[in-house]
């Protein structure tokens, strides 16, 4: 037998952001006060503050028999922190799960400076720069850059020597024949554009400021320094901002056409052309705003479509089969692979995208292909409406905020707000007919 539960007892769940200084005691007395109400911590995560140094954001899920006791914590809390919100809040009808914090505005991505998972600053043991101590260094004054770069600024240039840019040059040439070969239509009209715009050459390698302005002017898109690689939900939560986080250093001299990890080669190469396609954009940023609390089995599923999409995508052109993925296009070997009779090639479909298993050692026994950018994206939107996420966002480009819309009143105000856009359109469209 089932046991039925009074629906005026379920618990509520709330989400708080506090920070506080750091100082001994200081998190034990905001805790003190949770307990003392019945509060129950479903998940706490802390990131050093954006706003104060010396401080720490506090981003915490709470579950309580009485909404009444969260309101009561915030107001008890005031006295304990430096500044406290919170951002959501929800009777339990069903058995939802926690929901994790994610970015409402583009200068949250900045927490994600120094939360990388490896490389960066420190080297495998079969990196083949990893005994190379002059390598080593100038890595680290390359990170440097992305551990105190803030949302805003200016991308600082790197003055690169004379050994990197011939590094540069050899991939870039060899690539460069290849790209006329196997490259989709859409990397192959772009990638002129940043030749002429943004320095793209075999003798130079382009500045992050340069790109960054470039792409801000096409879709939207930026580019953000990062030290080495995010999490799959702090890089997904970073695309649904139409960021894209990118490193500034480059692989060792030693081996130019090969390289454990994403480096300058690989993001400027492989990844940068396409977010100046407008579909790519959109097809880029809609898996990113499905990130946006997404539960952690979720973020998988998200993870492993980007990997068979942004990262080793084919699509249909014509009669043929080109290559949009950067891991397939910034890799001499790879895109030969891919685009041979060798691997098996699947027709798009994020639901058995999902669930497919990868190697990231070896080249892809297995590819998907895409109709279209703008097909992969209403593919994506749908998939990313079926999942268990108790609410819906939206990316305000004017603010460069996300908008919540957890509730039936919000969804019907954007529904209407997306009508009277369209309206305006077509009468627009209508006055310069006229």
């Amino acid at each position: 037998m089932v046991e039925k539960t009074d629906p005026a007892h379920q618990p509520h769940r709330a989400s708080i952001i506090f920070s506080i200084s750091d100082r001994v005691g200081a998190l034990d007395e905001c805790l003190v006060i949770l307990k003392e109400l019945g509060i129950s911590m479903t998940r706490i995560e802390s990131r050093p503050s954006k706003d104060d140094s010396k401080a720490y954001d506090f981003f915490v899920d709470l579950s309580s028999q009485d909404n009444k006791h969260v309101i009561s914590a915030v107001e008890s809390l005031k006295s304990k922190v430096n500044s406290i919100r919170l951002i959501q809040t929800s009777p339990d009808k069903s058995p939802m799960k926690s929901i994790p914090w994610f970015p409402r505005k583009k200068s949250d991505l900045d927490s994600f400076a120094e939360k990388v998972l490896e490389m960066g600053e420190e080297l495998s043991s079969d990196h083949p720069g990893a005994k190379d101590l002059i390598y080593r260094k100038r890595r680290s004054e390359i990170t440097q850059i992305a551990k105190t770069y803030r949302s805003g600024q200016p991308i600082p240039s790197i003055k690169y020597t004379e050994q990197e840019i011939a590094t540069w040059g050899e991939v870039y040439r060899q690539l460069r024949a290849l790209f006329e070969l196997h490259a989709c239509r859409e990397h192959l009209h772009v990638f002129p554009l940043l030749e002429k715009n943004c320095g793209y050459s075999e003798n130079n390698i382009p500045q992050l400021e340069d790109i960054s302005k470039f792409l801000k002017e096409c879709t939207g898109f930026s580019l953000k320094p990062v030290m080495g690689l995010l999490t799959s939900r702090d890089f997904l939560n970073g695309l649904a901002f139409r960021v894209f986080h990118s490193t500034q250093y480059i692989r060792h001299h030693s081996k130019p056409l090969y390289t454990p990890e994403p480096d300058v080669c690989h993001e400027l190469l492989g990844h940068v052309p396409l977010f100046a396609n407008p579909d790519f954009a959109d097809f880029s940023q809609e898996i990113g705003l499905a990130s946006l609390g997404a539960s952690d089995d979720d973020i998988e599923k998200l993870a492993t479509i980007y990997w068979f999409t942004v990262e080793f995508g084919l699509c249909k052109q014509g009669d043929e089969i080109k290559a949009y993925g950067a891991g397939v296009l910034s890799s001499f070997g790879e895109i030969e692979h891919a685009l041979s009779d060798k691997p098996e090639k699947r027709p798009f479909d994020p639901s058995m995208a999902a669930l497919t298993k990868y190697p990231i050692t070896e080249y892809q026994p297995i590819y998907y292909v895409a109709e279209s950018f703008h097909d992969a994206k209403e593919k994506v939107r749908d998939f990313a409406g079926r999942l268990s996420r108790p609410f819906h966002v939206r990316y305000n480009p004017y603010t460069e905020m996300i908008e919540v819309l957890d509730s039936q009143e919000k969804l019907a105000t954007f529904a209407r707000t997306l009508k009277n856009d369209f309206e305006k359109l077509v009468v627009a469209m209508e006055n310069a007919k006229a």
